[in-house]
């Protein structure tokens, strides 16, 4: 991981160079990457700001709003940093801050305070203060509390909920604490922030918004939800959006997902098992709501039990879509290689898709050894429609799926399969309901892969594909996946292992990306990812 900061305000150093270049250019790709504090001024900005570009020694670059903001500086009202696709330095790097970054994101420290998150990363609350403020410039409180400020602007300027509907559902523990940290971070009061924004649409009529319990943090006693809410979430394009939602669709679990991928605008919708109860999404990449036209977004509706799991949710659909990914970098590096060039300048912008679920991914896995995507998929549908909670969504989806417990008491009569595979599904399902397997998003690799590998029934391919999708690893090849291999031949690249795993180093650190590449290659069959694994 870098530093907080460039070593020094001068472009002889190489690092504070090219961000200085991009910051005169104002090129988007950058936004997201690190944040621009200018001193003569007092704000940050993101790089793409157009407004005049600072002297060299005004300026500090530093890798999240949180250490700007700590540093003395607030949110430029002019390019909005805040309003950025996420950093894909987090998914490069697995070292204690990257990890910590996940496990924010997803909420951790509003949850459960700082000494939770220091029990999920195996280290004391003072260690990881330490580290995140020597490599980010912020301690985790400053950098929640960055991300509730991002939530919160992101609902005042792309929704019309109540001011203190906005507080609660972006993780405030009371409405003057929102005030405070609107007008402290942005310089402004909340409502003005929405006029500015949004200066031709009325203000929301009085009292409308969603309904929020007296105590935002808790499930609602009738298990309903409490919370719709309507979101376009930002990204880097290129996006390849088609192939993304088609991976998904391939894979959807009847009553868990339901995906459209007819007309211009495509669509997939799936419930999710989120910290205060249960909840589902839609997401959609096209033209604006109620357009017919206009540049194509990524857009979420979100059905919530509470306001206070938006973070979270947010934080699963991006993971989910890849949306923080550098598509620049990633083509880049693999169109250097004349045998996916092709590939890459057919398919700019191709995602990993993550996971919502470490669990569900894992069985996923398990379930599909040997056997077609197709097939996987219908095991996993019978699976769910006998142990998956009921839950019924406007989007379309009726249940979440199966929890590790349900898989573990359920899983002896509708766990159907060779012995050894059921075995496998049966042993995990049972070490992670009683503790004695851990899987999440902020895993250390190395330990994730050994723990897995310990499994019985669990090998490289499956601990590699877990890596891939829940880690979000952006540097894992399956070389003993058929299907890729396959891919590969396609391509004209060496279909035998060894080779093909000689070849891939040059792919390096995108080789989960270039794995997509192949797979989308072994047509007449891309979703078909058959593998040997069941030692």
């Amino acid at each position: 991981m870098t530093t907080t900061l460039a070593t020094s305000r001068t472009t002889a150093d190489p690092v504070f160079a090219e961000r200085y270049r991009a910051i005169a250019s104002r090129d988007r790709r950058f936004d997201g990457q690190f944040i621009t504090a200018v001193s003569s001024t007092g704000i940050y900005c993101r790089p793409s700001c157009p407004a005049r570009t600072p002297k060299p020694e005004n300026v500090t670059f530093y890798l999240t709003s949180a250490a700007a903001h700590e540093a003395g500086y607030r949110a430029c009202k002019r390019c909005l940093p805040e309003a950025v696709p996420g950093t894909p330095s987090w998914d490069l790097g697995h070292d204690l801050s990257a990890r910590a970054m996940r496990l924010v994101a997803d909420g951790v420290v509003d949850r459960e305070g700082v000494d939770g998150l220091a029990v999920r990363l195996g280290y004391s609350a003072r260690h990881v203060h330490r580290v995140l403020v020597a490599e980010l410039g912020a301690g985790p409180v400053a950098l929640a509390r960055a991300l509730r400020a991002q939530t919160a602007r992101a609902l005042l300027t792309g929704t019309d909920l109540r001011l203190a509907d906005v507080a609660f559902a972006a993780g405030f523990g009371s409405v003057r604490q929102f005030n405070d940290t609107i007008t402290e971070v942005f310089d402004t009061t909340p409502s003005e922030l929405r006029r500015r924004a949004r200066p031709d649409r009325p203000a929301p009529p009085r009292g409308a918004g969603v309904r929020v319990p007296d105590d935002a943090r808790a499930v609602g006693d009738d298990g309903g939800t409490t919370a719709a809410l309507d979101l376009t979430l930002p990204l880097r394009e290129p996006f390849d959006a088609p192939g993304v939602f088609a991976f998904l669709a391939a894979r959807a679990v009847d009553g868990v997902e339901v995906a459209d991928l007819a007309g211009p605008v495509l669509s997939y919708a799936r419930t999710l098992a989120l910290p205060h109860g249960p909840g589902a999404f839609r997401a959609t990449y096209g033209p604006p709501p109620g357009s017919a036209r206009g540049t194509a977004g990524f857009h979420v509706e979100l059905e919530l039990t509470s306001v206070a799991d938006l973070p979270a949710a947010i934080a699963r659909v991006r993971r989910l879509f890849d949306l923080d990914a550098d598509p620049a970098a990633v083509d880049a590096a693999l169109a250097a290689d004349p045998a996916l060039a092709a590939s890459v300048h057919a398919v700019p912008g191709i995602r990993v898709p993550g996971a919502v679920d470490a669990t569900e991914i894992l069985v996923r896995a398990l379930v599909g050894q040997q056997i077609s995507v197709a097939a996987a998929r219908t095991h996993l549908s019978r699976l769910a429609a006998a142990l998956g909670t009921p839950f019924a969504s406007r989007f379309g989806p009726t249940r979440l799926f199966p929890t590790a417990a349900q898989l573990a008491d359920g899983g002896t009569v509708h766990v159907r399969g060779p012995a050894r595979r059921t075995a496998a599904i049966l042993g995990v399902a049972r070490a992670l309901a009683d503790g004695t397997l851990a899987l999440s998003p902020a895993d250390d690799p190395a330990a994730q892969r050994e723990a897995l590998e310990a499994m019985p029934g669990v090998g490289p391919w499956t601990s590699g594909y877990v890596a891939m999708r829940v880690l979000h690893d952006p540097d894992v090849l399956l070389d003993g996946d058929l299907a890729l291999r396959a891919g590969a031949a396609a391509l004209g690249l060496p279909d035998d292992r060894r080779a093909l795993a000689a070849r891939a180093e040059r792919w390096a650190p995108w080789r989960s990306y270039a794995a997509m590449h192949l797979w989308r290659a072994a047509a007449p069959r891309p979703s078909s990812v058959p593998t040997k694994e069941i030692p």
